[in-house]
């Protein structure tokens, strides 16, 4: 019987399509399977290498490979679909999968633990009720100018949306009132989830010290501390703290050609919310870069004085990045340097 070495299954919610190959690449199986079979499959099959797409599902097939002593290699689906070949269906896309594989300039990412996980996801739930509470604000805003009531600050409209609901002067019909009353009564219940999920992180924060020395470092706070922990495996699989701003698309995207080079805007590869956090964080200490006098602080200030603002933040970013990877892999404590760099 020919040696299985690598394996691609496409994921989905109830099926799976196996692709297997022998050492030289040649077709050895196809096959469909279920949930219930593919664990089997896979707990009878000898060690391999099993290549999978970074989707819905991914982590939870990558534990499982472990546990059953495969070595999982999970692909970014956009370095997968130029190996698709003819039609697209689930059999060409798991050959797919092992085609890329097998080219080793592909990456791969590390499944991240149960707990950062969990972590990542209490972010992304947070992130939603932000973004929900947002569009409750601006339509709620919106409603209230149809009217000629225009209030400057969301918090201060929000404040006084009881008081403009109550007041029988103004021209609001009854049913705009009581569609008022609703959006106030889901604001008020966005508000005290998004309260909750930073009781939680916090909580989680609390005994770590891993979040106590990333908080060291200027304008990091619970959430990005928290954000940066979510990523902890990720960021130990980059080689550099310049591979892990890269890997989160703070870098500068290079268009080069006949030997001359042209730096573009940042690549925003990677996670798009955790590059948010630290541009945010980068932000803060921009405006408050007149009270501090470290030498991070000292090197932005110079660059603000011939660069656009938000390159600066950008920049920054990228600092504080490299940072935060230093303190994640090496475990060193953030150091403030009192005297500047003499190189800008």
């Amino acid at each position: 019987m020919t040696t299985i070495s690598l394996v691609g299954i496409d994921l989905g919610k109830r099926t799976f399509h196996i692709h297997a190959q022998d050492r030289h690449g040649n077709e050895v199986l196809r096959r469909q399977l279920n949930r219930m079979q593919l664990v089997r499959w896979l707990a009878n099959l000898p060690p391999c290498t099993v290549a999978f797409e970074s989707c819905c599902g991914a982590h939870w097939i990558g534990w499982k490979l472990r546990e059953f002593g495969h070595t999982p290699r999970m692909i970014d689906p956009r370095r997968v679909r130029p190996f698709v070949t003819g039609n697209k269906h689930d059999f060409a896309d798991a050959q797919a999968i092992c085609e890329a594989a097998r080219r080793p300039m592909i990456r791969s990412i590390e499944p991240k633990t149960p707990e950062e996980l969990a972590l990542a996801s209490l972010h992304r739930i947070r992130d939603a009720r932000v973004a929900e509470r947002t569009a409750c604000i601006n339509q709620t805003h919106a409603f209230l100018l149809e009217f000629g009531m225009g209030m400057a600050g969301s918090k201060a409209m929000m404040g006084a949306l009881p008081d403009i609901v109550e007041d029988a002067g103004n021209l609001l019909p009854s049913t705009s009132r009581q569609m008022l009353i609703a959006l106030y009564e889901h604001y008020r219940y966005l508000c005290d989830r998004i309260k909750a999920a930073d009781i939680l992180i916090q909580a989680r924060l609390k005994d770590d010290d891993l979040a106590v020395r990333l908080q060291e470092v200027p304008g990091i706070g619970p959430i990005t501390a928290s954000a940066i922990c979510a990523e902890a495996t990720q960021a130990r699989q980059c080689a550099s703290s310049r591979d892990f701003a890269a890997s989160i698309g703070l870098t500068p995207r290079q268009h080069s050609t006949g030997g001359r080079s042209s730096m573009l805007g940042i690549t925003k590869r990677g996670d798009g919310n955790l590059r948010r956090l630290l541009v945010q964080c980068a932000r803060v200490l921009l405006m408050r870069k007149e009270q501090r006098e470290d030498a991070m602080i000292q090197w932005a200030r110079r660059l603000s004085s011939r660069r656009h603002t938000n390159v600066v933040a950008c920049a920054l970013a990228a600092k504080l990045a490299r940072i935060l990877w230093a303190i994640l892999v090496r475990g060193q404590r953030y150091q403030p340097h009192p005297v500047a760099a003499t190189v800008g």
